[in-house]
């Protein structure tokens, strides 16, 4: 069935579309009777107005695009929804595109979003981005820009973020107060800052604390997955029997840890300690339950969305909009994973 026009509903009540525009929007210069009677025929053939042509009229589309590595995981599942909840508060729809970690399919995300004429994109870049000339070509558009999570430093943009060398530092620190000193760590890919952050981190508390640090005691994921928890778990009680406590870049990467102890009867944490990275829920699930890192995802999604839209805002009134750090606190969850039996 077509749509029902503008031009439809003048000709039957035998007014200019202009009136007919006017009416709808509710002008003081049309009569309360011309007004009521082009809102009843509206009402009665359904009529919707062509939010194409608005966007064109008003350079707005109320949407924004989000591009994420990945819906399923928990954070980023959060983040979402922090992010959605400020939107829909705000009258935007939100675009969710995943770039399943591949820099190729994230720069088809950012074609795409461009030219869907987004009012404004927000994203956590995949562990494949090296190189910035998508992002370049955001800002060249003075589209508003947001980073979160995982970011690069390079780019001029706003960013919502957490202090991943402080958390990491602080979560090795609790496992060195606990009585542990060889402390192996699965850390994240090579490329994202937060992986490098949390990586020095680990480095910085061992050395604060007189410990030498140990390439070989540092294993490193592709994909951070459960699966490569269980392998690296393997590994380490292979490559090093003395090892007292396993620091993980993520929860789910220690939950492939703690099963392939737990399968292989190794007591965690008499034996060999655990530590985890965002205090995703399955943390508090398992047995036994893991120490962690408390990230706040949720929070974290709201002020992405908030200082998107404060750009957003800044754009239309033609204000210079100057980026923006929002840095968020994290804290050591203690469970017991950590807490040795005398």
């Amino acid at each position: 069935m077509a749509e029902t026009t503008l031009k439809e509903i003048a000709e039957k009540l035998g007014i200019s579309i202009t009136t007919v525009s006017k009416a709808l929007k509710d002008y003081p210069d049309v009569s309360s009777k011309t007004k009521k009677a082009v809102i009843d025929l509206a009402t009665e053939l359904n009529y919707s107005p062509n939010s194409f042509a608005v966007n064109l009229r008003t350079k707005e589309s109320k949407t924004i695009g989000l591009i994420i590595p990945e819906v399923v995981h928990h954070f980023f599942s959060n983040v979402i929804n922090g992010i959605i909840a400020e939107a829909e508060k705000n009258g935007y729809l939100v675009i969710i595109l995943q770039s399943n970690e591949s820099l190729e399919l994230e720069k088809k995300q950012v074609d795409l979003l461009i030219h869907k004429r987004v009012d404004g994109i927000i994203m956590s870049l995949s562990n494949d981005s090296n190189d910035d000339d998508h992002i370049k070509e955001i800002l060249k558009r003075k589209i508003p820009f947001v980073q979160f999570d995982k970011i690069s430093k390079l780019i001029p943009s706003s960013k919502v973020v957490i202090n991943d060398q402080k958390a990491a530092m602080s979560a090795v620190q609790h496992l060195i107060d606990s009585g542990f000193k060889k402390i192996a760590y699965i850390r994240g890919p090579i490329n994202p800052q937060n992986a490098i952050d949390r990586f020095i981190g680990y480095k910085r508390a061992l050395e604060t604390n007189q410990i030498s640090f140990d390439p070989k005691l540092v294993y490193t994921c592709e994909n951070v997955t459960f699966e490569e928890g269980v392998e690296f778990a393997k590994q380490i009680v292979m490559d090093h029997t003395d090892v007292e406590a396993i620091f993980c870049t993520t929860d789910l990467v220690a939950v492939g840890v703690l099963s392939y102890l737990n399968e292989n009867n190794i007591n965690v944490p008499n034996q060999i300690a655990l530590m985890g990275f965002s205090n995703w829920f399955m943390s508090k699930v398992v047995q036994p339950k893991l120490s962690t890192v408390e990230q706040p995802s949720y929070e974290m999604g709201v002020e992405s969305f908030n200082l998107l839209l404060e750009e957003i805002n800044a754009e239309k009134k033609n204000i210079a909009f100057t980026p923006k750090i929002v840095e968020l606190n994290t804290n050591i969850v203690i469970r017991e994973s950590t807490k040795k039996n005398n």
